[in-house]
């Protein structure tokens, strides 16, 4: 396991480091061997130092998670921001959360580490909740205005029931590419997703594809 170089910058820049090799030994590792000892090591620092910005591992591998969860959300509101028209917005939606950059062995070994923990550490659940949450209001906002624009705008709760449906389609699609990438086409799982969306909203064909 090769070490990380540890810049001699500030404190924020300092705790992000100590979070990033967090996410190595987690990834490279597995969650129980992200020690202090171990995350020190990766990260060419004294234990000393780490309980200086962490009280606890716990509490290490909570930020961990959460900077998981951050580095999801931004890809996909980057790629959403970019676009000015709903449909456009939509099908960028589909695309950054199906994209080899989230669906890869590494976020999926992390996810996988990090998710057994909601059911059974309260803070976890807590920052699952959180970032659930903020997919769930970041794809209601692009929903709302796709669906606008086509004329077939919904009310408050029929757009959040189609945001959870759709929601729910995305993520097991990014789950079975991220675990069996090499079975679809390059853009085969996007594919799918437009014609499901399609579905789900009760458009016609082609609205998105």
């Amino acid at each position: 396991m090769s070490r990380r170089t540890f810049h001699r910058v500030g404190e924020v820049e300092r705790r992000r480091d100590l979070i990033a090799a967090t996410l190595d030994v987690i990834a490279e590792q597995g969650l129980r061997a992200a020690t202090v000892r171990q995350i020190s090591a990766r990260a060419g620092v004294t234990g000393g130092l780490i309980r200086h910005y962490f009280t606890s591992k716990d509490q290490m591998v909570q930020a961990a998670y959460r900077e998981l969860m951050q580095g999801m959300l931004r890809t996909v509101d980057d790629a959403v921001q970019a676009c000015s028209s709903g449909r456009d917005r939509m099908r960028a939606f589909i695309e950054a959360n199906l994209h080899d950059t989230v669906t890869n062995a590494r976020t999926i070994t992390l996810w996988a580490a990090f998710i057994g923990n909601v059911k059974l550490d309260p803070d976890f659940a807590a920052i699952h909740r959180e970032y659930y949450l903020a997919f769930l209001d970041q794809l209601e906002s692009v929903l709302a205005q796709f669906l606008d624009e086509a004329g077939q705008g919904l009310d408050k709760p029929s757009l959040r029931e189609k945001t959870i449906a759709v929601n729910g389609m995305i993520d097991g699609l990014w789950l079975e590419q991220s675990v069996a990438g090499e079975l679809f086409r390059e853009t085969e799982a996007a594919e799918i997703a437009y014609r499901s969306v399609e579905k789900l909203l009760g458009l016609g064909e082609g609205m998105l594809a």
